[in-house]
């Protein structure tokens, strides 16, 4: 799981994209699409293999950041007259845009995921494709994956169904707005509904034991004509957004277990001793964690904003280490086959556009409801995705790593010498010297480094800044 999310908003930057280009190099990132690829991409933009099923009459909409342009998703929400509720969610069509074995196929084999950068993306597909003929876009017909998904009045998934189909968002909508719309009572009903299945489904998330953090992201903004760091706590939208997703990805699940063949999202239990270190860690940064409460409920109780609860949260991301993918073929249930924080078999279909692994997942559940076999094409790379996946894994959280390091050097290069208020988020078990503090302002989280006295975990404590390089990415920090 990333260790934090980081996007830049309007941030003064010359020097910043300077340092972000040559971070670029130095990871050594894929650069422009060769001409073969956006030959390619451009013929299929203008020529996708469409369906023959018109469902344009679906009034859909989208929820991104405002600034997103490859929207994968789209959905309508709406009661269903017996009872319950009706999500249909549609999701881009790649496959029809993509030859098997050509030249966009292999590329998109060689990137595997779309890259984040806070200046901009180096995208999985050609922006020909990413962000206009294959995304989603408002008022415009599309390809897609359209499922349906009823549900009975707890929120639970009774029917699935997923086929091919034209569809065509009728609005563009942004967390902020979608928040602000369903609190004050303006939303109409089908997004006024994501309040309510969202909630419906993150209750049955806490049944089954799945976790959810809202882990505040760290977020570029501009301020008195230079940049800064700030902390941006998830709104209660975007966990009712990712519930539907992590429905549809239950049910992905459901349909190729069911049908012998596809790709799972796994992730182990957590290791001995990792929830008595977290509650050793709530411990100290004074969180009541009472021994009848179960993990999943206590981490839905906790308030992002309050630095010591985001501290906590921040820890739990320990215990999500360790996912990965699993194919299988014989019709046997795979072992593991289990997502241990959705505590249910759950799959990656959902963000086509910017995954390589969704498109064969949704390309499985198509034929699993048809009741055919797979194509040839999807079967083929099956087995290959896992460690392709952990290969494109891998290389974007460090990409995220080594650029959240990079803009927090940049940022306190000049202010090497200075001290700051912070607490101590993190102490290493067998190094108690060492260890990690978190700062309100700026929004920096760093390594911390005492010379003879225990760091005091969860306190807060003065910090002295002792480096901060932005050639190396490195900042640290000792208590004053």
């Amino acid at each position: 799981m990333p260790r934090r999310h980081m996007h830049m908003t309007g941030a003064d930057g010359a020097a910043l994209r300077t340092a972000l280009r040559e971070l670029r190099t130095r990871l050594d990132v894929p650069g422009d699409f060769p001409a073969a690829v956006l030959a390619e991409a451009e013929r299929a933009a203008s020529a996708p293999r469409l369906p023959d099923l018109d469902a344009t009459d679906i009034p859909l909409f989208t929820i991104d950041p405002p600034t997103s342009l490859d929207l994968d998703q789209a959905m309508h929400l709406a009661k269903r007259p017996s009872g319950g509720y009706r999500v249909h969610y549609a999701i881009a069509d790649v496959a029809a845009f993509v030859t098997p074995g050509g030249p966009l196929d292999a590329e998109a084999h060689r990137r595997v995921t779309t890259l984040y950068f806070p200046d901009g993306n180096v995208p999985l597909h050609p922006t020909a494709l990413s962000q206009d003929a294959a995304s989603l876009l408002p008022d415009r017909t599309r390809p897609a994956l359209l499922w349906r998904l009823d549900l009975d009045s707890d929120g639970r998934v009774e029917n699935t169904d997923v086929r091919r189909a034209l569809v065509r968002s009728r609005a563009k909508l942004d967390y902020d707005g979608v928040q602000k719309a369903i609190d004050n009572g303006t939303a109409e009903e089908p997004l006024a509904l994501l309040k309510d299945i969202g909630s419906l489904r993150e209750a049955l998330e806490v049944e089954r034991g799945g976790i959810s953090l809202d882990v505040p992201e760290q977020e570029v903004v501009a301020r008195d004509g230079g940049y800064t760091l700030v902390y941006r706590a998830p709104l209660p939208a975007d966990g009712w957004n990712a519930q539907i997703s992590l429905m549809t990805g239950m049910a992905a699940a459901d349909l190729m277990l069911a049908s012998g063949t596809g790709v799972l999202r796994t992730l182990p239990a957590a290791p001995d001793g990792a929830v008595g270190r977290l509650r050793r860690a709530a411990q100290a940064l004074r969180i009541d964690w009472p021994h009848h409460v179960p993990y999943a409920r206590l981490v839905r109780s906790l308030d992002p904003h309050r630095p010591a609860h985001a501290a906590f949260l921040q820890e739990c991301t320990t215990l999500l280490r360790g996912a990965g993918y699993t194919v299988f073929t014989d019709g046997r249930t795979p072992d593991p086959a289990v997502h241990a924080a959705v505590a249910a078999p759950y799959t990656h279909c959902t963000a086509p556009l910017r995954r390589l692994v969704d498109r064969y997942a949704g390309e499985l559940c198509v034929a699993a409801v048809a009741g055919v076999p797979a194509p040839d094409w999807a079967l083929r790379a099956l087995d290959a995705l896992p460690r392709e996946m952990a290969e494109g894994t891998q290389a974007a959280n460090t990409v995220e790593r080594e650029c959240v390091s990079l803009i927090e050097a940049a940022l306190l290069k000049n202010r090497v010498g200075e001290t700051f208020e912070a607490t101590v988020i993190e102490v290493k078990e067998r190094e108690p010297l060492v260890g990690t503090v978190h700062l309100e302002d700026p929004a920096v989280v760093g390594r911390v480094e005492s010379a003879s006295a225990p760091l005091p975990l969860g306190d807060r404590i003065r910090v002295r800044l002792t480096q901060a390089d932005p050639g190396t990415s490195k900042i640290l920090f000792a208590p004053v």
